[in-house]
């Protein structure tokens, strides 16, 4: 199964090449140029990853990412920037980020933190898997909670 990212960035030209390339890797690649147009398409599918640029107009990536959290909390975010400083990232954690990387970015670099946020997921996914497994083991009246 493709792994599904969702690219945030409001310059155009930087997400379609590099949703281009993603997908030439055999990604499934959603893109979107605002943070509002980033959630909507999260209400609407679910991704594994999504890379979410730091500074853009309107809800910045700070802002997307708490919302990101708050509608999906499995999704990993990687967040991505030109402009970081020490601060940022470290806010961009506290909120749930998986890691921050800057512009530009190597491609290798890239994969290699979205294949590992994607098997942070897999593996949250996993034991969220085998809780309610255990869960309705147990007590199988509480599939009907």
């Amino acid at each position: 199964m493709k792994k599904r990212i969702l690219l945030v960035d409001d310059e155009k030209d930087f997400v379609e090449a590099l949703a281009e390339r993603l997908r030439n890797r055999d990604f499934d690649v959603t893109t979107a140029f605002t943070g509002e147009e980033a959630l909507e398409k999260l209400k609407e599918y679910n991704f594994d990853v999504a890379i979410v640029d730091v500074k853009m107009p309107g809800l910045d990536g700070i802002e997307t990412l708490k919302e990101i959290k708050k509608l999906k909390p499995l999704t990993e975010v990687l967040m991505l920037t030109g402009h970081g400083t020490v601060e940022t990232a470290i806010e961009g954690m506290k909120h749930g980020a998986y890691d921050f990387l800057m512009k530009p970015c190597e491609m290798d670099t890239l994969l290699e933190k979205i294949g590992d946020a994607y098997e942070r997921k897999a593996e949250q996914e996993e034991r969220i898997r085998k809780a309610t497994a255990e869960k309705l083991s147990t007590s199988p009246l509480s599939a009907l909670e």
